[in-house]
């Protein structure tokens, strides 16, 4: 009897031909992909305002892209998270990509703001008796190590044709470096905003030199490479976003810069201040920002910074 219990084949057939007809009809032929975007973010930038306005997150999910937001205390952490794929885009000053580049990472550049040299400075304790950067010589002075204000050290000095052994250099990250500067530690420090505008109008810092007429502080948007060869028109979506936001910003800074109180902690007329001074304004990278950038990577190598020479335009993404 043990045949009775044997299944049709033609039974099967016909059942399994009912069941895929079924799930054509009710559309669950094929579960569909969906793609997540994870984006790498700090506390200060264009980045969370974009995350607080919600604008990309629903331009992508029409797309079927899910967007889902990492926060990095800095760019050298992002670029790690990118380097390990726990973030495929993020948002960097000049100086971590050249560090993560000379680490064979897989990173690419995507595009950039417009220049931003008046947004770093190096600046003194307002009742100090420094008055230039002639002054410096002998004088401590603090700033994160290989970052872009290192640059701005570099280039400032030799502009007054001062060197780095001219003068008493101290490494420390910015939290740091205030604090040494606030009990004057230290003679100087170099920095970039926010925290360059909080040491202006909180403790009334004196200003010896900006960046202007001497470097770019361009900031950059770079993407894990795989992610971006398979999906460019995601990325083409973030760029847009990007550019349209940032001008947006120009016209809005106090708006903008409420979106920052509460990530950064800030008061408004530091932020204020700090956003006057951004580039507006997103594009890809262009040949003169990456001879610009180039420059860059070539100081840090010469300073041994980074342990060989690196080719920035190997890094680009191609349009």
């Amino acid at each position: 009897m043990a045949h009775l219990f044997q299944p049709s084949w033609k039974k099967i057939s016909f059942l399994s031909a009912s069941l895929a007809t079924i799930m054509m009809l009710t559309g669950c032929s094929k579960p569909q992909e969906s793609t997540t975007l994870n984006i790498g973010f700090q506390k200060y930038g264009v980045l969370p305002i974009i995350k607080a306005r919600g604008d990309l997150d629903k331009a992508l999910k029409e797309k079927g892209v899910n967007v889902k937001w990492v926060e990095f205390p800095a760019g050298p952490q992002l670029l790690e998270g990118l380097n390990v794929g726990s973030v495929s885009f993020g948002e960097s000053g000049e100086a971590p990509p050249i560090f993560a580049q000379a680490a064979n990472s897989n990173l690419v550049y995507v595009a950039n703001q417009p220049a931003a040299p008046l947004a770093e400075a190096l600046i003194v304790p307002k009742d100090s008796p420094i008055q230039s950067v002639q002054d410096l010589k002998g004088k401590r002075v603090v700033l994160n190590k290989g970052s872009n204000v290192h640059y701005l050290l570099l280039k400032v000095l030799e502009a007054n044709h001062l060197k780095l052994d001219d003068i008493q250099v101290v490494y420390l990250p910015p939290a740091d470096a205030r604090a040494a500067f606030e009990k004057g530690a230290v003679d100087a420090w170099v920095i970039w905003d926010p925290f360059f505008a909080a040491a202006e109008k909180q403790l009334n810092a004196k200003v010896i030199a900006t960046g202007q007429n001497v470097v770019n502080n361009h900031q950059f948007y770079l993407a894990d490479r795989k992610f971006a060869e398979q999906h460019p028109d995601v990325l083409k979506v973030v760029v847009n976003e990007l550019n349209t936001t940032t001008q947006w910003v120009s016209q809005h800074q106090t708006d903008a810069a409420k979106l920052l109180e509460k990530p950064t902690g800030l008061p408004l007329d530091v932020l204020n201040t700090s956003i006057s001074r951004m580039g507006f304004g997103v594009s890809p990278i262009s040949n003169d920002v990456v001879k610009k950038q180039q420059d860059v990577a070539d100081a840090f190598y010469q300073q041994k910074l980074i342990p060989n020479k690196i080719n920035i335009q190997a890094a680009v993404l191609a349009h």
